[in-house]
Formats: C-alpha cells, sequence, structure tokens
C-alpha cells in the first residue's frame, strides 16, 4: 500500500471513529443531534480530504457503527441517516477534485454546499417515499432545524480541511 493511501486510510478511520464520539457528546442534551449535525461534520471532512470511495464509506460506516454501538440514530431514522451521510462523503470528494480552480477555499465550499444540498435532498425524498412527509416538514427537519449545525459545518470544516493541508497531513486536492 502506498504511503498516500495508508494516509487516507487512516484518516478516514479516525472520521468513522469522530462520527461515533462526537454526536455521543451532542446526545446529551436532548435534539442537539438534530440541531448541531455532529456526525455530518467527520464525514464531510473525510470526503473532502480523502476522496469520495472513503467519504461514501464512511458516510456509511459511521451511522451503522454508532447506531450499532451506541444506539443512535435509531433504527427507523438510520436508513435515510446513512444514505444523506453517503452522498455527503460521495459529492464532496467527487466535487474536491472535479472543481477546476486553483483557489482550494472554492474547491472545498463549493464541494460542501453542494454535498449538503444533494445530502438533504436525498434524505428528504427518502423519507418522502416511507411516510406522509410534506414539504413544509421537510424544510424544516432539513434546513431549519439545522441552521446551527449548517453554520457550523459552513464555519469549521473549511478551516480544519485547510488547517490540516497546511499541516502537511492531507494534501491539497489539484486538478
Amino acid at each position: 500500500m502506498k504511503e498516500n493511501q495508508v494516509k487516507k486510510l487512516v484518516m478516514a478511520a479516525m472520521c468513522v471513529a469522530l462520527g461515533i464520539v462526537l454526536p455521543m457528546a451532542f446526545h446529551t442534551i436532548q435534539n442537539a443531534g438534530s440541531i448541531f449535525l455532529p456526525m455530518h461534520i467527520p464525514v464531510l471532512i473525510c470526503g473532502l480530504l480523502c476522496g469520495w470511495q472513503y467519504g461514501l464509506i464512511c458516510g456509511i460506516l459511521a451511522p451503522v457503527l454508532s447506531s450499532l454501538f451506541t444506539g443512535m440514530p435509531p433504527a427507523a431514522i438510520l436508513p435515510a441517516m446513512l444514505c444523506e451521510l453517503a452522498v455527503y462523503g460521495l459529492i464532496t470528494g467527487i466535487c474536491v477534485y472535479g472543481i477546476h480552480t486553483e483557489k482550494q477555499i472554492v474547491k472545498i465550499y463549493g464541494s460542501l454546499i453542494t454535498a449538503m444540498l444533494a445530502g438533504r435532498i436525498v434524505s428528504g425524498i427518502l423519507k418522502a417515499l416511507v411516510g406522509e412527509y410534506s414539504f413544509k416538514i421537510f424544510i424544516t427537519s432539513s434546513f431549519l432545524t439545522g441552521i446551527p449545525g449548517i453554520l457550523i459545518q459552513l464555519i469549521f470544516i473549511p478551516v480544519i480541511v485547510l488547517a490540516l493541508q497546511k499541516a502537511g497531513i492531507a494534501e491539497p486536492k489539484r486538478r
């Protein structure tokens, strides 16, 4: 295995672990998971730093392992959340390579926003197919309730990604 692949594998494993541990801290407060969206952060970071394959796997493993180990997310929410997080990891990884600019910040924000919208749309579609789910409920649960979490993602994820790249832990994505 090449050194770069080992770095990505270790980074992805750390992101999966964070996807289990970080939500535990937030679930001590009622509804904090749906407000602050802590499991989304490591999955989005994984896709940005490691690419779509690792991001996709992280988006699948983090909610499944968290559900098995902690009971969160509950089984009823798990399928839609798994798909949403898998889309986050997949899309950030694809976009960070697909956005053609030398400005890393543009790649990061473009990838992040595209993935956040795509994941929420996939989650909304799945929830609508499973049960009674109006457009108003979709907007409320996917966007309004999670505004603090969305802001945290938009502020801190680019800072974390750029800091890890500057420290040499992760390499900037070039195309």
